[in-house]
């Protein structure tokens, strides 16, 4: 069987070449005779590599010198904890919540002081980004948390909320290096590797400077710590060496293509074609305001669970699997990262016609 089309959520599809070039060096990377697996993160070897992976980061995104980028393990829902711990001075948080994820993340900040909601869009099944422009803000908030993609919903935000001067957290797992970030307009960004970057198993921080400190919560782990991790070059213990060969890979991938600016251009493109079937198609329909979608994760249905799963199943019998949508929306989701090639979009919606023809 040759590969599938790989709609998946994520873990996700990565570009080929990346793949190829991996293979390549299984068994000996370099010259150096054995696997990137099986070295020390404490050889030269790899302290190579994770140097030019961060890099090359640094160059995709244009990352100033006063933050750190931290590669990490327990993936995004891990920070969910830490985030608070390391952040919250005065006990206060704020937190937009506008899908899973966010939502979660307001949960565990409860836990380590006072969380509060400041705007949400559950009341209409995260199906849009809330007005951003004039928010609530507690004065003694230490910062504003936003999952800036919802991969579950679909939404995204276009316009980063007016936080009045608090630092901005954002979890960008399933936009991550989709198209440029302004670093700067951020005290926190990070995501989960495992949707456009890389392997599960790898989270990538990038919080500045004034951030890190000794005078953390009370009882967070030593791990937890960002000073732990920033002063040891993330390094502390053994940190997930093979993700993070891979995430370098794709950073230079992602060079070859043009940089970010060139990717948007292209996932736009992607998103159009599929966009624009969904608002033609008698069948198919979007779940997301047109405003607020995501150009990473489409989420559509028939309106029909019973045609829905034959959808799902006839799609993945021709080669487009992991279509199915997260059991809160039901229906489908076709997730289209940097590495879903624009054919296997053009694919999907002919596939899409076809089976609407036939099923009328």
């Amino acid at each position: 069987m040759g590969r599938v089309y790989n709609f998946s959520a994520g873990p996700a599809v990565l570009p080929e070449e990346v793949l190829r070039e991996a293979a390549d060096e299984m068994l000996d990377y370099k010259g150096c005779g054995m696997s990137v697996m099986e070295m020390s993160h404490r050889s030269k070897v790899f302290d190579d590599i994770i140097k030019e992976a961060e890099q090359d980061l640094r160059d995709l995104m244009n990352i100033p010198d006063n933050y750190k980028v931290l590669f990490l393990q327990g993936g995004a829902s891990q920070q969910f904890s830490a985030i608070p711990m390391n952040l919250m001075k005065n006990g206060v948080a704020d937190y937009i919540v506008t899908g899973q994820w966010a939502k979660k993340a307001y949960q565990e900040a409860s836990r380590y002081g006072k969380a509060v909601k400041i705007a949400s869009s559950e009341d209409k099944t995260f199906s849009y980004i809330p007005d951003c422009s004039d928010l609530p803000i507690d004065e003694d908030a230490d910062y504003v948390y936003i999952c800036e993609n919802n991969t579950i919903y679909g939404t995204k935000y276009k316009k980063l909320p007016n936080t009045k001067g608090k630092t901005l957290v954002a979890d960008v797992s399933s936009c991550f290096l989709s198209e440029p970030h302004d670093v700067e307009k951020y005290g926190v960004i990070y995501g989960g590797v495992q949707k456009n970057v890389g392997p599960a198993g790898v989270v990538i921080v990038i919080i500045r400077e004034d951030l890190i400190r000794d005078d953390v919560m009370e009882g967070t782990p030593t791990m937890l710590k960002y000073k732990t991790q920033a002063d040891k070059d993330s390094l502390y213990n053994t940190p997930p060496c093979y993700g993070i060969y891979i995430c370098g890979k794709v950073f230079k991938w992602l060079k070859k293509q043009g940089g970010l600016q060139a990717m948007k251009e292209y996932n736009e493109k992607k998103a159009k074609i599929l966009y624009d079937f969904l608002d033609e198609s008698e069948m198919f329909k979007g779940t997301v305001v047109k405003e607020d979608r995501s150009l990473m994760n489409v989420p559509f249905v028939t309106g029909d669970k019973e045609l829905d799963a034959k959808f799902v199943a006839e799609a993945e019998a021709n080669g487009f699997v992991n279509l199915k949508g997260h059991r809160t929306v039901g229906g489908m989701r076709a997730s289209i990262y940097n590495a879903m090639p624009i054919e296997g979009v053009e694919k999907l919606v002919e596939f899409m016609k076809k089976f609407e023809a036939e099923n009328k």
